[in-house]
């Protein structure tokens, strides 16, 4: 493997999204170019895989930005795992877009499509970075180049929405984690990601780790911890491939994805026990998951339901990490694995109930199973996936992240995961009896959403149980990370 090749994961989404601007007078090209890139970024990322698997970990420094400070780029478990998720995705999702966006008449489209491919872009930068200043350079430019997906549609809504998105996300990264940043290259000397961490025994003795890690955990605001979160139901005003995106693609996963990356190879898993007070960042995902889990179970617009069920989802991958343990860091990755595909697979199928029938509320939604078949059975999957009911890949994240809990005897921590399934089940399971049991007898007829709606929604469907069987390279991947080989 070339080591310079690490950048083209980076530059390849650059390329496509020039293209797709020059071609924007021809919409079947646009859309052609939009699929060849996706596919070629995921084939170039999947050639890595047996390389990472047997022990490498390739890097290439790109500039000096600063003195000693460079743009560098690494490959490693997590990174990966990341990268391979969002640019398989990414090819699902844009034929997804191309029979939402057409069929619903969207304007702007090629800006669309333009800022999407530059969104992968800086999320590979996200996935592949080697240290600090890397991550929050790639970071910034994914919470500028979004913002136009997130005001799409250019209404006085979405333009709140997108200044809610805008100001939240930039506000912490610059006021907490650039300053955690800076601190940490004052504090120790390097920015660079590394395994069982940057901090010294006696650096460790000190409060200001801990400090640190709090400015990090709030710093990144898009794993939409709370108090930290409402940018993410603010966003829903985007077009249903913007919300795919926000939650499964590359947003809310770059945030939780740097968070996990900062502990792991900042901190140092085995170090993170040696932090006195370390433990609140465990309690704080647990309030999350709950308190975002009710709010769910409140809502009655089907997005904003999601929307909040991922800032509840996501905070099981914090939760996990905050456990300290190898294989809890394991079940972390893969849950982040399994919330990318069964997630988008409900934003999918919320798309298709629109398209084919405008209908945006849970409570429209009895009987629309026998009209919309297809989208209700992938809805369904998604959303046991989610539960961690087998044999969906849902229930694997779950299981292990168990396991750590109960290997570090936190009983806390099993009591927010019943809880929270109990939750996850109280908001899904009365959808999918709605849709196939109840009568509705005001609807109009209608049938399937556009077929490439059908097919990329049963793409990640299927996906979302086949993980279930076939995940071992995923969970050889996630040991690595969790320390254990």
């Amino acid at each position: 493997m070339s080591e310079t090749s690490i950048f083209f994961s980076v530059f390849i989404p650059v390329v496509g999204a020039f293209l797709i601007g020059v071609s924007r007078k021809f919409p079947n090209m646009r859309e052609t170019i939009t699929l060849i890139t996706a596919i070629s970024l995921f084939l170039f990322n999947a050639q890595y895989l047996p390389d990472i698997i047997d022990g490498e970990r390739p890097e290439f420094a790109l500039m000096t930005i600063i003195p000693n400070v460079e743009l560098l780029f690494s490959i490693e478990p997590l990174g990966l795992i990341f990268a391979l998720v969002a640019s398989s995705l990414w090819i699902i999702n844009s034929i997804y877009s191309i029979g939402y966006m057409r069929a619903n008449k969207e304007k702007n489209q090629t800006r669309f499509y333009v800022c999407f491919a530059i969104a992968l872009s800086s999320t590979m930068g996200i996935a592949y970075a080697g240290n600090l200043i890397t991550l929050f350079l790639f970071y910034e430019i994914l919470t500028l180049c979004t913002y136009p997906l997130v005001t799409h549609h250019g209404t006085p809504e979405a333009r709140h929405g997108g200044r809610i998105y805008l100001g939240i996300l930039m506000s912490t990264s610059i006021l907490f984690l650039l300053l955690a940043i800076g601190w940490t290259w004052h504090f120790t000397g390097t920015l660079e990601f590394t395994p069982n961490g940057i901090f010294t025994h006696e650096q460790l003795q000190t409060s200001i780790p801990l400090i640190l890690m709090a400015l990090y955990i709030f710093g990144v605001g898009k794993a939409a911890i709370m108090p930290f979160h409402r940018w993410l139901p603010a966003a829903m005003v985007a077009p249903t491939p913007v919300s795919a995106l926000l939650h499964a693609v590359a947003v809310v996963k770059a945030g939780v994805f740097s968070i996990v990356k900062i502990l792991v190879y900042i901190f140092g898993i085995t170090n993170l026990e040696k932090i006195t007070g370390g433990s609140w960042l465990m309690y704080l995902a647990g309030f999350t998951i709950i308190a975002a889990s009710v709010v769910a179970l409140k809502s009655d617009n089907l997005k904003m339901r999601l929307a909040y069920s991922t800032i509840s989802q996501l905070s099981y991958v914090v939760l996990a990490v905050a456990l300290f343990v190898p294989i809890a860091v394991m079940g972390a990755a893969l849950h982040i694995v399994a919330h990318a595909f069964s997630k988008i697979t409900l934003f999918f199928a919320a798309g298709a109930i629109y398209t084919a029938s405008k209908k945006t509320k849970v409570s429209e939604l009895n009987g629309i199973g026998k009209r919309m078949p297809i989208t209700m059975i992938a809805f369904t999957i998604g959303a046991l996936s989610l539960i961690g009911i087998p044999p969906a890949i849902g229930f694997l994240s779950k299981w292990y992240i168990l396991s750590g809990a109960f290997d570090a005897q936190e009983t806390f921590v099993v009591a927010v995961i019943v809880i929270s399934t109990l939750l996850n089940a109280a908001y899904f399971l009365p959808i999918i009896y709605a849709a196939f049991f109840r009568t509705d007898n005001n609807s109009k007829n209608h049938g399937e959403a556009p077929t490439a709606i059908i097919i990329a929604m049963a793409s990640t469907g299927i996906l979302s149980i086949a993980l279930f069987f076939f995940s071992d390279q995923i969970i050889s991947l996630g040991y690595q990370i969790g320390g254990e080989y």
